[in-house]
């Protein structure tokens, strides 16, 4: 069975920082580009970063470059995202996906977009 389960959210100041997990089974990373999708409140889905495992490319949007790093520990079947210098725009539930496409740079995407969503994990970014 797939399985993607997000950890490492919590309540952070403007210029903080951030390390998001996802824990994946019955698949490796080989098998789909992963990403991290973020939902604001009253907003729609947002892509945030892909990464594919195999030619190790990365992919950001413009407003997390620089800031966030998205990665693998694949001995622990683990996704991460390193977030660093926090802002209040970036308050949002996080989530990790797995998908034949990784990279959805339209304002908004839709479930459609990724075969595989975990649960999701709140990141909330105020002083």
């Amino acid at each position: 069975e797939v399985q993607l389960v997000e950890s490492g959210g919590g309540l952070v100041q403007p210029g903080g920082s951030l390390k998001l997990s996802c824990a994946v089974s019955g698949f490796t990373f080989d098998d789909y580009a992963m990403s991290w999708v973020r939902q604001a409140p009253g907003k729609g889905l947002e892509w945030v970063s892909s990464l594919y495992s195999v030619s190790k490319n990365t992919y950001y949007t413009d407003s997390v470059k620089g800031r966030f790093t998205i990665s693998t520990d694949n001995a622990k079947d683990t996704l991460y995202l390193q977030m660093n210098n926090l802002k209040p725009d970036d308050t949002a539930v996080y989530y990790c996906a797995a998908g034949m496409i990784g990279v959805h740079t339209r304002l908004e995407v839709t479930r459609k977009d990724y075969n595989y969503w975990g649960q999701g994990t709140q990141v909330i970014v105020f002083p």
